[in-house]
Parts: structure tokens; C-alpha cells; sequence
């Protein structure tokens, strides 16, 4: 059974500035617990990724997967290609501008094959959204303060 969550946090930079963060699976372990490694195996011609396969530890479990990523102006999802631990993953970042600021949607959907009990996957993909939405903030507002 797929567990679904949904989140939104207001982003104090532009959607491309946080599209460029979330672009770049190279630093992704360094404001990502969960992602123990990615590689970016496949760019579209602007140079972001279309198909990743990362290592991923959540609930104590770790996971290889490849998933294949969507772009548009405002908005990135992607889906699970391959893992070992989970049946479907769907997510997405949607961008709303908001003068100087993005209102940020993260969507995801998760359908783990192992059964856990419900509040171990509760955390786990509490866990999870947090880092995608808190997380993503930090590293924006970092990245944003070291070009100041």
C-alpha cells in the first residue's frame, strides 16, 4: 500500500535557484541524510538529470533505486525506474512565485515492499518529506548567502 505525503514551505529565492539545488544530485548526500550516494546517468541538454541512481537509507533499510526525473519551468517529479525495496515511488517539487520568495510543494508517494508497521514508515517518510522540504530550504538559503 502506497503511503502518500504532501508538504509546502516558502523558500525565501527564485524557482531556478531551487530547481539549480535540486538539479544537483552531486551534492545531494551533503544536505540529504537519507541519500548515501548518487549518480547522474543520463543529462537532458541543459545539463540536468534525467536518470539517477542513487542509495537511499530510510527506516533502517538501505535501498539502491533508479529513477527518471521530469523537468518544466516550475516544477520537477520523477519516478521510480528500479529498487530493491520499494514496489512505486512518485514524487514532485511543484514552484509557485511569490514576489522574492517560492511557495515550494513537495508531493510523495512511496510503496515499500517490505512490510513495516505504520509508524515505522510514518517517520521514515516524515523523515524523508522533511528533508525535501526544511533540508532543500537550508541548502538554498545557504548557497544563496555564499554568493552574497
Amino acid at each position: 500500500m502506497a503511503i502518500n505525503e504532501t508538504r509546502e514551505i516558502v523558500i525565501e529565492a527564485s524557482p531556478e535557484e531551487i530547481l539549480d539545488v535540486i538539479g544537483d544530485l552531486d551534492t545531494v548526500t551533503e544536505w540529504s541524510p537519507p541519500h548515501q550516494s548518487a549518480e547522474v546517468l543520463e543529462k537532458d541538454k541543459n545539463g540536468r538529470p534525467l536518470k539517477v541512481k542513487m542509495k537511499v537509507k530510510a527506516a533502517g533499510i538501505t535501498d539502491e533505486q533508479v529513477v527518471a526525473y521530469t523537468w518544466s519551468k516550475n516544477k520537477v517529479s520523477w519516478t521510480l525506474i528500479s529498487s530493491g525495496q520499494q514496489r512505486s515511488q512518485d514524487a514532485s517539487y511543484t514552484l509557485t512565485p511569490d514576489g522574492d520568495n517560492t511557495k515550494v510543494t513537495f508531493e510523495l508517494s512511496v510503496d515499500p515492499v517490505v512490510p513495516l508497521p505504520g509508524f515505522v514508515l510514518k517517520r521514515a517518510i516524515k523523515g524523508t518529506v522533511d528533508t525535501g522540504t526544511k533540508g532543500l530550504r537550508d541548502r538554498v538559503l545557504e548557497l544563496k548567502k555564499g554568493d552574497a
